[in-house]
């Protein structure tokens, strides 16, 4: 087995197979027209973060459409599926979990002709070595050929994003969880909303790769055998199970503060309901030594022998009968 080698060029890996296996080769990327292999061969080819000259060099060599190199080179497409003559280009796209819970982005762009795959990655901190070393441990699959390695690669990128699920739920559990007992601090509505910013970025970006992933299942499309099309069903299916998990997030983040400010109002309720019943009760003593602390001249009662203890009684009689009422009814 050989691996091609060129001066600046950011290959890292590109290899012959042959009935699944890798086989020995001379040729290089030199950028001149492609010599195919016998019938049963396929090439792939990975490329990490080629340069502009880089690209031409693969484009004359595999006979690809200017447009879709150029389409390859910009990092910030969103997932599609175009024919080119007799390749298919496929653009995806990458995620991953960074700290503070931010989600960067990558590209993998895929030319898929009848005997070759040519995969460039950009910004994808996940490298498709190990995929490849398990694709090539199982020769009977390889010896499919290229589309089965494109349906391959498609998944490891799908499967890239449940870790951003799991973690982006863990944490939205844990505030939900937290927003039963108390109201959110301020922090945490700040990361409530840069949580659902990120996911909705997540829809926009990410969202696409369903309608890619049906193109690909579902439709008749060149050098995809109709065999195959059951292994992109099965990244569509993957695909939407992200998005499904995805929108609850979203939905989920959103009822927390709901759910919170219903339960603020509720014990600000409580605590209004409580107040009140007490100033009730407080009110009582205050009007009866109100009126007592007026000077007026004529009181007859405060020559009664029991006037004082009777008053007193009154208060606390009232007060009582209030501090039972209210509490009956929920108040205290």
């Amino acid at each position: 087995m050989r691996v091609w080698h060129c001066d600046a060029m950011a290959i890292i890996a590109a290899r012959r197979y042959a009935a699944g296996q890798p086989v020995e080769t001379t040729l290089a990327l030199t950028g001149e027209p492609r010599v195919a292999g016998p019938a049963g061969t396929f090439d792939w080819v990975g490329l990490a973060e080629p340069g502009a000259a880089e690209m031409e060099l693969a484009r004359t060599q595999f006979g690809l459409h200017p447009l879709a190199v150029e389409d390859a080179l910009n990092p910030t497409q969103l997932p599609k599926v175009e024919i080119y003559g007799h390749t298919l280009f496929i653009v995806a796209r990458t995620a991953a979990i960074e700290e503070g819970e931010r989600i960067a982005y990558g590209q993998t762009a895929l030319f898929l002709g009848t005997d070759f795959l040519i995969s460039v990655r950009f910004g994808s901190t996940r490298s498709h070595t190990a995929l490849r070393a398990r694709l090539e441990a199982d020769a009977e699959r390889m010896a499919e050929g290229p589309d089965y390695v494109a349906h391959a690669i498609l998944d490891f990128i799908v499967d890239g994003y449940q870790p951003i699920m799991e973690r982006l739920e863990s944490a939205v559990q844990d505030m939900e969880e937290r927003a039963i007992d108390t109201f959110p601090e301020p922090s945490t509505i700040r990361r409530i909303f840069r949580l659902r910013r990120q996911l909705r970025r997540f829809q926009r970006i990410v969202g696409p790769m369903e309608e890619m992933s049906e193109r690909l299942a579902t439709v008749e499309l060149p050098v995809i055998d109709p065999s195959a099309r059951v292994w992109f069903r099965d990244v569509q299916d993957h695909v939407r199970r992200a998005m499904r998990r995805m929108l609850g997030l979203v939905e989920t983040l959103a009822s927390i503060v709901d759910t919170a400010s219903l339960l603020e109002q509720h014990r600000q309720g409580q605590m209004t309901r409580q107040l009140a019943a007490w100033a009730a009760i407080l009110a009582v003593p205050t009007a009866i030594a109100g009126i007592y602390g007026m000077n007026f001249d004529y009181m007859p009662e405060l020559r009664e022998r029991w006037g004082y203890p009777a008053v007193l009684g009154l208060i606390f009689g009232v007060c009582g009968g209030l501090y039972v009422r209210f509490k009956r009814i929920g108040w205290l």
